[in-house]
């Protein structure tokens, strides 16, 4: 029986330089992509001019950019204004040498305020007919799938991590791991590659303990006496450090074997614990996925004719009310919220499921099919 799943994927498609294309990039970029594509079928549909999709888009993209961004730094990391203000929206880092990073740290309620307020100056610069609330509508529906494609990013990273859980869903999150051990200011130009696996031998522990085997598979060259000082330096420093990943004890001497291939070359077998949790930023996918398919599915059956807000109305109650329960499935962003009731992602998605529910209950009331 599978107990839990091992989630060790390289979270780079490639690397040149200092730069790096990485899959939450990617699937970012694919999901404003699709929606462009999704728009213009709508707008096809509904008789409406396409060529407003191309301007639609660029508000999408700078408002979503932006408003993340800033969300992130108003609502969790506020002290990044005054002590590195240029990290703000430079996706560069300059020390201890220049190395692309993109922007880390995005929060969807900052994108939800930014793309809200951006459609409004859209609506507020077309001609009439250009109804705010209708737009607002249309935007949702492939919002959410968007919402999918960044949430699957997440899990590429790494990042938004769940609690610990025994249950069979569990996902030991070892990426990065792997990426620390190979990093070069590790001494890792001795590391040749690094695979995980179940370590069989040893009893599972409580609250998503796991026992596990990582191998390091050393360079050509490398001589035992390094391979040693790697692991009892370099492997048990990382390993007792990405404490969220691993259960390391930081009190007792790092279990591993040294194994001498055929070849001449040397690997180490590592024992020590993973850390399944509940992997939230899937849970968030596939219910944005599902939400998309429901809106799309609104929509189709009345098209233009549907009550203006219907279809946003559902949108804001469902999205952040699931994001509201998963909230309880996760761990916090930021230390500050450990002494909150609720954690900062619970009492932001609280008001605009409010707004949710105020505008289906206009939308209800304000029924006339529109033209």
């Amino acid at each position: 029986m599978i107990s839990y799943i091992i989630w060790n994927a390289n979270p780079e498609i490639l690397n040149i330089g200092s730069f790096s294309l990485r899959w939450y990039g990617l699937l970012f970029a694919l999901g404003f992509l699709l929606s462009q594509q999704i728009l213009y079928y709508i707008y096809r549909k509904e008789g409406k001019p396409e060529k407003d999709i191309d301007t639609l888009t660029i508000y999408m993209v700078i408002a979503t950019i932006v408003g993340a961004r800033l969300g992130h730094i108003f609502f969790y990391q506020p002290e990044l204004l005054w002590e590195n203000p240029l990290g703000v929206f430079l996706p560069f880092e300059f020390s201890p040498e220049f190395k692309f990073t993109g922007l880390q740290g995005l929060a969807s309620h900052g994108a939800a305020i930014g793309i809200l307020f951006a459609l409004w100056l859209y609506s507020r610069k077309k001609k009439p007919g250009q109804n705010y609330i209708q737009v607002v509508d249309r935007i949702v529906i492939v919002v959410a799938l968007t919402g999918c494609l960044i949430r699957l990013g997440n899990f590429f990273n790494s990042e938004i991590i769940g609690k610990p859980t025994d249950s069979a869903i569990g996902v030991a999150f070892l990426g990065k791991v792997t990426e620390a051990m190979k990093r070069e200011d590790s001494g890792s130009s001795l590391i040749e590659s690094v695979s995980v696996s179940r370590n069989e031998d040893l009893p599972e522990g409580s609250n998503g303990r796991k026992p596990i085997s990582i191998y390091l598979f050393f360079k050509e060259g490398t001589n035992r006496v390094s391979v040693d000082q790697f692991c009892r330096s370099y492997a048990k420093f990382y390993l007792t450090r990405l404490d969220e990943y691993v259960d390391e004890s930081v009190s007792h001497d790092l279990r591993y074997e040294v194994i001498e291939e055929k070849s001449g070359t040397f690997a180490a077998k590592i024992s020590t614990f993973a850390i399944a949790r509940h992997p939230a930023q899937l849970y968030e996918s596939i219910s944005c996925l599902l939400l998309f398919l429901l809106l799309l599915w609104v929509w189709s059956r009345e098209k233009e004719q549907i009550a203006t807000g219907k279809i946003f109305g559902i949108f804001m109650i469902v999205l952040w009310s699931l994001r509201f329960v998963y909230e309880f499935l996760k761990e916090n962003q930021v230390p500050f919220e450990d002494d909150l009731p609720l954690n900062m992602g619970q009492i932001l998605s609280i008001p605009l499921v409010m707004v949710g529910i105020g505008i289906l209950i206009w939308s209800k009331k304000n029924a006339s099919p529109k033209t």
